[in-house]
């Protein structure tokens, strides 16, 4: 058996969660690979909106076993809030929620430290969600980090000391103003260790390759969007992991020969949460509608996300360092009404027209040069086959298809689960 995988193609805020929802009743494991809480995967069904923050959007499947792999960061207080909400729906997440134990944890230190530096950096600062994330990644990489299966050992808590101390010491470098009483967070904290030691801990790389010897299913899923890798995004306004189909390998220790499907989630127009640069952002009512229709705010932090049209140089890019083998287009129905659409198809790039993505895309050196289309004014969310969908849009998806060369298999109407279209 082989792997599939499911990612974003732009900046975040997809609507992979839905997705992986919809597609988890094909698949017996859902497995999240990189990322931490930072990230809001947002489901809704049975009229209820639900948010996960760390926890795999399988959970509300009861045949589904959900992995949190080793590439995952893990906030135990924030981590524990979850599985608090998941309460009032019966389920079962200390039978179908397991963790690897090469996750690393956020301590309350690392989020002190995410503010510190943040605050430190002024007009630079990137719209870091302030949530231990970087901070984390940052030990990670320098061997000093604190991972799940270190809560096994009987000395756990003096490598947290040393750490913790040691953190204190660089938030006071920064000599920015930042005030906290560790203490304080501190009983949080070793409260939410105690309830995560309830969940079973597994050698997750272990784990996951006799699921494949047994014929197991498995969808990997990432968080953020791949514009927001941090090799191959906007950096440096970029998340701390890979959010590519490579760092679903190192996320939970799966070969790249075991992949077999690519799904790649897009929006049928562009957001971005924070700072960076965005080359086809909106700043007229256009964008301001986008933003109303869509209810364009961070299912984490609730930050207002900018919006534009669609932009195919970039959306190109990440296919290609993907692999992506099919496309799922999300939002649709948030362009009804549009008189005209607008798809960037090039930039002109140091009095260039250039077709790829350049290492620099600040707004000084890019324009985006735009194809129109003709847009519709049906009302899609009542739509549940795709021989309803409008000619226009079916224009702007046989456009894209070409373009991509690539299918797109799903078109979203909707957020919720039935709102959901499979074309041939």
């Amino acid at each position: 058996m082989a792997v599939d995988l499911l990612l974003g193609l732009q900046w975040g805020d997809e609507g992979k969660g839905k997705i992986v929802d919809v597609l988890t009743s094909n698949y017996n494991i859902i497995a999240r690979f990189q990322g931490g809480p930072n990230a809001g995967h947002t489901l809704k069904f049975d009229g209820i909106k639900h948010v996960l923050r760390t926890i795999p959007s399988g959970i509300f499947h009861k045949e589904s076993i959900n992995v949190i792999g080793n590439g995952v960061v893990v906030d135990p207080v924030v981590f524990i809030k979850e599985l608090e909400g998941l309460d009032q729906f019966n389920i079962d997440y200390k039978a179908k929620l397991i963790v690897s134990r090469k996750a690393h944890l956020i301590l309350p230190t690392h989020r002190l430290l995410d503010a510190a530096s943040e605050a430190s950096k002024g007009k630079a600062k990137i719209g870091s969600t302030l949530k231990g994330i970087g901070p984390t990644y940052m030990d990670k990489t320098g061997r000093n980090g604190i991972r799940v299966g270190d809560l096994e050992l009987p000395d756990w808590k003096e490598k947290y000391r040393a750490l913790a101390n040691k953190h204190e010491a660089m938030i006071a470098f920064y000599n920015v103003d930042v005030q906290y009483d560790l203490e304080e967070m501190e009983v949080e904290f070793f409260d939410a260790i105690e309830r995560l030691k309830e969940l079973q801990f597994i050698d997750s790389e272990a784990y996951l390759h006799q699921a494949l010897r047994d014929g197991k299913t498995i969808l990997a899923e990432g968080a953020q969007g791949s514009l927001l890798d941090i090799d191959f995004g906007t950096y440096p306004f970029v998340t701390s992991s890979n959010t590519t189909a490579a760092g679903a390998c190192t996320g939970l220790g799966i070969a790249p020969n075991q992949i077999k499907e690519v799904f790649g989630i897009f929006k049928a127009y562009t957001t971005r949460v924070g700072s960076g640069p965005f080359p086809t952002e909106l700043f007229d009512e256009d964008g301001e509608e986008m933003a109303r229709v869509g209810q364009e705010f961070g299912a984490v932090t609730g930050r207002p996300r900018r919006c534009g049209w669609l932009d195919l140089v970039a959306l190109k890019y990440t296919c290609r360092v993907n692999g992506v083998t099919q496309l799922m287009m999300m939002k649709s129905d948030v362009l009804s009404g549009f008189k005209t659409l607008k798809v960037a198809t090039a930039y002109k790039y140091k009095g260039e027209t250039i077709e790829h993505l350049p290492f620099n895309i600040e707004p000084e050196n890019v324009e985006p040069i735009y194809t129109s289309f003709k847009g519709w004014s049906e009302d899609l969310t009542k739509m549940s086959e795709a021989s309803q969908l409008p000619k226009e849009l079916n224009d702007y998806i046989d456009f894209l298809e070409k373009e991509l060369e690539i299918p797109i298999t799903i078109v979203s109407v909707g957020p919720d689960r039935k709102q959901t279209i499979f074309r041939d």
